[in-house]
């Protein structure tokens, strides 16, 4: 079983660019190394939105607590280092597969 995991962010306005340049280098690299695959990430720069989706293996507790570990990790602690609050909204919900 995987559990995957929307995320949709309504950027900061004039922070997108930079958003979408800081979540290419980072993202790839701290997600997977944290245990987490990311099933895909679309750019909305018309809308100022990013909607990505990210999955791990086992049911919802068992991604919550592997979130937990990732929030206090030093890999994500470096990856946001400095980085200023581009994210204006944040919507986070578990999805349901259907096929």
């Amino acid at each position: 079983m995987r559990t995957i995991q929307l995320r949709r962010y309504t950027l900061v306005d004039g922070e997108y660019d930079a958003f979408v340049d800081w979540w290419q280098e980072w993202m790839p690299r701290v997600r997977p190394a944290a245990g987490f695959a990311i099933e895909f990430a679309y750019g909305l720069p018309e809308t100022n939105e990013f909607v990505w989706a990210v999955s791990a293996e086992g049911d919802e507790e068992a991604f919550l607590a592997l979130e937990r570990e990732y929030m206090a990790s030093a890999g994500r602690a470096e990856a946001f280092a400095g980085v200023p609050q581009r994210v204006a909204v944040s919507t986070t919900t578990f999805a349901t597969p259907f096929a």
